[in-house]
């Protein structure tokens, strides 16, 4: 089963200050993990300050896919995650260095021998995940949330994996909102 394909519409302003469509179409930017096939980052938009400047600037998605949101910004992208294969639970670790090497952000990946999952990762970023169709399952440490479509998941900075137990792929709609650990924090994890 695949998605359809997600349709874009971004306004913008006209000399006059009237509102306009500036664009309204396909992503330009759909990427499919090399390392995981059917995973598939749609890439919506993103932001790189904050105040974000409310402009008619260039299309921030096109060029090399980049997980983690500018600094001071933000990302918003869809990912179809595909059921999990008993192959790519026993093997997939030995994936990842590739996979977060084609997502821009190799330090990311948490992966160690004895991970719940080969996906464990984390970025000092916020995360608001909705789960739009499909199941997944949250994995962290050492807890599960099942997930259906309408849960939300507030991800603050936290190691985590996407599981799909089910057998059929997954969207989830992400914005990530860059982010910087409370010193605590920071501590307890360089001390992990």
């Amino acid at each position: 089963m695949s998605f359809p394909p997600i349709q874009r519409i971004v306004t913008g302003h006209d000399a006059a200050g009237n509102a306009i469509v500036s664009s309204a179409g396909p992503l330009p930017t759909v990427v499919e993990l090399a390392a995981i096939p059917g995973t598939v980052f749609h890439e919506v938009w993103s932001t790189a300050a904050t105040p974000a400047p409310v402009d008619n600037g260039a299309d921030p998605t096109p060029g090399a896919l980049t997980l983690p949101p500018p600094a001071g910004g933000t990302r918003l992208r869809f990912v179809d995650i595909p059921p999990d294969t008993a192959d790519f639970l026993a093997h997939g670790a030995t994936r990842m260095h590739a996979a977060f090497t084609q997502i821009g952000d190799v330090a990311a990946s948490t992966v160690k021998p004895h991970s719940p999952h080969p996906l464990m990762h984390r970025t000092e970023s916020i995360d608001y995940g909705v789960v739009i169709e499909g199941e997944l399952t949250l994995v962290l440490d050492h807890e599960e949330v099942a997930l259906r479509p309408g849960s939300v998941v507030i991800q603050r900075g936290t190691n985590h994996a996407w599981a799909n137990r089910s057998q059929r792929p997954c969207r989830i709609l992400f914005m990530l909102i860059d982010g910087a650990y409370d010193p605590a924090i920071a501590a307890a994890l360089a001390s992990h």
